[in-house]
């Protein structure tokens, strides 16, 4: 069973950066991606990935209030915020949110690879059961 991801960021070379770097896991499938806030909770209520790698700062609505609204789902996929602005603002916010992670996008994949492969582990290993 693969691990199904929602890429969400206003930045597309960013998100072909990461795409690329997923295409190299195994286990892991890039669904689809969102350019901005508004489409990540329609995209995400569409196709029910298990997680959303997620920017903070977006048009129309910011990734804080994305992981908010999704917060309430009663399936809420994992989310890890991505982000330029790897700061102790935004930091405090994402555990206040109860996020699995923030990444700094300077080091996405150093950071983020261990994340979804463990992530990635797990789902396969709880399939398997």
């Amino acid at each position: 069973m693969s691990l199904k991801i929602l890429l969400v960021d206003d930045n597309l070379t960013f998100l072909a950066s990461v795409k690329k770097s997923l295409k190299m896991l195994p286990n892991v499938q890039v669904m689809a991606e969102a350019h901005n806030g508004v489409q990540a909770l329609e995209m995400a209520q569409r196709l029910q990935p298990d997680l959303v790698l997620l920017d903070i700062v977006m048009p129309q609505m910011s990734g804080l209030e994305v992981a908010a609204y999704m917060q309430g789902w009663e399936r809420s996929p994992y989310i890890v915020f991505l982000s330029l602005h790897d700061n102790e603002s935004y930091r405090s916010a994402a555990h206040d949110l109860g996020v699995l992670g923030m990444v700094g996008k300077a080091n996405f994949v150093a950071d983020l690879m261990p994340i979804i492969t463990t992530l990635a582990a797990e789902l396969a290993a709880s399939a398997g059961n």
